[in-house]
């Protein structure tokens, strides 16, 4: 008896110190974070210097470069290009639109959504149907709907405390809502903007068009003019819409994912994956979207260095290329990861925003999240309350099927949607402070990770 209470004792006192130990490294990232943080100098640089990087485009290719850059001069022990072939869809000269009712023409905020073909030099002027869902618009049925233009009006739940669940319940429109009105005849499609709050910036994003169905032009209005339009129309039903867009895709062009890693110390074969995509819509500098993302992730493989933590499993630093209109870059870096027969332990995305750090939503097995639990003490006093069950990434979920445990870090979600594809995506949104946070925190993360495993 004595004997076994001594093992206990003794395992209890090692625990302790472990957790002891941990508690101390953590606060030693967090430190160093904020005192000696890169990431927000180099979002400005990203931002102000390159400015949007959608898939293709000269900006794309610029922060590719640069970025390698960066990770060469931290003196990380690789870094490398993978070839990605990309969508190159061009958005062409800026859009025209307003709505006319009887003699009065008012011009409204829009803009065409990535994907979308044009309308042609003359534009698209119409009748307006305005509906809330799909299953409104077919019961429409082809009579009404023909020759018109549909106008998508489901505004995101402003009840749901997550706007990311919000998103979730609007965005269909825009993904799909050109070819749904293309079905029975429509002429164009506009969609209220992916937007809780009332402004006048079109919210852009990718589309997709069905098999088989005409293609339409389709594009997205502010919320302010969401409600414009509802409104004019109760007023007047037989007013018309009209705009014009000048967009085009082009062939697919050469890009490339960017890497940077630590060799692991122990298990050099295990990787350990941190990332954001490097491309961004092209109205605004991408800074929430994904600039800080990629930032952050940089500075997680820079506060190892910095702090001399060996790491005992390789550490990725990804900037994934194509998340916005295609994955490419995702499906690519897992594509080749199982070709290489490499095995990728965990990922970590940071795709939500450069804001307040809550936690990190977990892809993987119920066994999986339970080793994760115990972690919960050490990253509460941080503010990394919401742990648990969770989205993981676009970029990191094609990596899913080769059983690597993804996890999504959770920035707070309430503001995020003020700049999402909008031309007010810029690095004035981004608090240096609030930045600097999210990276100690996936720093913490993968620091845990890493010791541990799962």
């Amino acid at each position: 008896m004595k004997k076994t209470i001594t093992l206990l004792f003794t395992i209890l006192v090692g625990y302790a110190q472990a957790q002891n130990a941990d508690s101390v490294a953590i606060r030693k990232i967090y430190s160093e974070a904020l005192a000696n943080g890169k990431s927000y100098e180099w979002l400005r640089h990203l931002t102000k210097q390159i400015g949007p990087r959608l898939s293709g485009s000269e900006g794309a290719q610029k922060a590719v470069d640069w970025t390698k850059q960066v990770m060469e001069k931290e003196g990380f022990d690789r870094v490398f290009l993978q070839d990605v072939m990309v969508p190159h869809w061009v958005r062409g000269a800026k859009e025209e639109a307003f709505i006319r009712s009887g003699k009065q023409k008012v011009n409204v905020p829009l803009a065409a959504l990535g994907g979308s073909v044009a309308t042609g030099p003359k534009g698209v002027e119409a009748g307006v149907i305005e509906v809330k869902s799909f299953p409104e618009l077919r019961a429409l049925g082809p009579d009404k709907v023909k020759g018109k233009i549909v106008f998508f009006n489901r505004p995101m739940d402003p009840t749901k405390i997550n706007t990311f669940e919000a998103y979730g319940g609007a965005v269909d429109q825009r993904a799909n809502g050109a070819t749904e009105a293309a079905k029975l005849g429509a002429v164009g499609a506009i969609v209220r903007s992916m937007n809780p709050r009332h402004d006048d910036y079109p919210h852009v994003g990718g589309m997709r068009y069905g098999t088989g169905v005409p293609l339409i032009p389709t594009a997205a209005i502010s919320t302010n003019a969401a409600d414009l339009l509802s409104k004019s129309l109760a007023e007047n039903p037989a007013l018309t819409f009209y705009f014009k867009q000048n967009c085009e895709t082009l062939p697919d062009a050469k890009s490339y994912n960017v890497v940077g890693e630590i060799k692991g110390s122990e298990k050099p074969d295990e990787i350990i994956v941190v990332g954001g995509h490097l491309d961004s819509w092209d109205l605004a500098e991408g800074a929430q979207d994904d600039g800080a993302g990629c930032m952050q992730s940089i500075e997680v493989l820079r506060l190892f260095k910095a702090l001399g933590i060996k790491p005992k499993h390789t550490l990725r630093a990804v900037m994934f290329m194509n998340e916005e209109n295609g994955l490419r870059g995702g499906v690519a870096y897992a594509d080749l990861a199982k070709k290489n027969n490499e095995k990728h332990m965990a990922a970590v995305e940071s795709d939500a925003g450069g804001f307040t750090p809550r936690g990190f939503g977990i892809v993987g097995t119920p066994e999986q999240r339970a080793k994760v639990m115990p972690w919960k003490p050490l990253l509460a006093p941080y503010g990394l309350l919401e742990i648990g069950a969770g989205g993981g990434g676009a970029d990191i979920g094609p990596l899913a099927q080769s059983g690597t445990v993804l996890f999504g870090f959770k920035p707070d979600s309430q503001r995020y949607f003020d700049y999402h594809h909008t031309a007010a995506d810029n690095f004035e949104v981004v608090s240096q402070r609030e930045l600097e946070l999210g990276a100690a925190s996936m720093a913490a993360l993968i620091y845990l990770l890493d010791q541990y495993g799962l």
